[in-house]
């Protein structure tokens, strides 16, 4: 926000864009869109507003001289209408949704910035969570707060058997891509696909992992980064649960993050105490040059994972996958 300036009508001109916030566990969406907008107004309120526009009189006989008087007007007077800036007044969109379990960045547009979400959202980037699960319990909805139904034997698992299981879940994935994105496997077109890399699904209803590495193990606990597209908070719940089925045991949710979002990372993100004017403005500022930079992140044509921030996080497990393999 501008230092030179206390008029809430010129800050307002400038509330247009992107924002990225840290959504906190158990705190739904919309609870974070309304504490969003009463901060912004507040915040705007408190700067100095448009004054009540003026009442004007004409007094007098009609056959005689009138007189013309300015007085104020009750009418737009901020006791009777209420503050000039209002939480209705505020739109905002999101490009990526997180469900009430979920925490981690979600990508927000803000009024006229709505439509820059909204091709944002369109471009579907790829997504990297964090998920951590505990072994040997089942609870009814897959998730640490559900009602445990089953306990197992877990003492006899080791990091290897996760890690082989993540690989063939990843290898099952790759190899239906070519299914999930309208082409032949047989033919040429498919072929140039694959040669130039990992793509994107036709329908983005279709969940996609294109990595999963076990990056944690610390029995009963472990820790999985996924980068994926099209998922949602009951697709890892369920894909934790399989997981233990196929350990020849069970395994129940108990965190999932996001904390990548195309380009957009924890970095670029604001804590629930830093959701007020100064800094949303500060992270418009931020999120509209990386926009500049990066123009392809609105307008993505190609099907092929071919930008940086969709191959970076993929290629950097792949780089310590070896190194650790090296070791070993």
């Amino acid at each position: 926000m501008p230092n030179y300036t206390n008029d809430a009508r010129v800050v307002w001109k400038m509330l247009n864009g992107l924002f990225v916030i840290y959504k906190p566990v158990n705190v739904p969406l919309l609870l974070s869109r309304k504490t969003i907008c009463k901060n912004l107004c507040a915040d705007l309120n408190n700067m100095k507003v448009r004054p009540p526009d003026p009442y004007v009189l004409i007094e007098g006989e009609s056959n005689k001289q009138l007189t013309v008087s300015v007085r104020s007007s009750y009418a737009d007077n901020i006791l009777v209408v209420g503050p000039r800036y209002q939480e209705s007044d505020i739109r905002i969109n999101y490009a990526n949704h997180l469900q009430q379990n979920s925490s981690g960045i979600i990508v927000c547009g803000l009024n006229n910035g709505t439509k820059l979400a909204y091709k944002l959202k369109q471009t579907n980037s790829t997504r990297s969570y964090r998920i951590k699960g505990i072994l040997g319990q089942a609870t009814d909805n897959c998730f640490i707060t559900g009602r445990i139904v089953e306990k197992s034997n877990y003492k006899f698992l080791r990091r290897s058997h996760i890690d082989r299981i993540c690989a063939a879940m990843q290898s099952s994935h790759q190899k239906k891509m070519f299914e999930l994105c309208g082409v032949d496997i047989q033919s040429q077109a498919a072929y140039e696909l694959a040669v130039k890399g990992l793509i994107r699904p036709v329908d983005n209803n279709v969940p996609m992992i294109y990595s999963i590495k076990c990056v944690n193990f610390i029995p009963p606990e472990f820790t999985l980064e996924i980068v994926c597209i099209n998922e949602d908070e009951k697709y890892f719940t369920t894909l934790i649960n399989e997981l233990g089925m196929e350990l020849r045991s069970t395994a129940t949710c108990s965190q999932i993050q996001c904390f990548q979002y195309g380009l957009f990372n924890l970095n670029h993100a604001l804590l629930s105490k830093h959701w007020n004017l100064q800094n949303i403005m500060k992270n418009l500022e931020n999120s509209e040059k990386i926009l500049e930079e990066n123009p392809h992140l609105l307008n993505q044509y190609h099907p092929n994972l071919i930008q940086k921030e969709d191959v970076s996080l993929i290629e950097s497990q792949e780089r310590q996958y070896l190194l650790e393999s090296r070791e070993n």
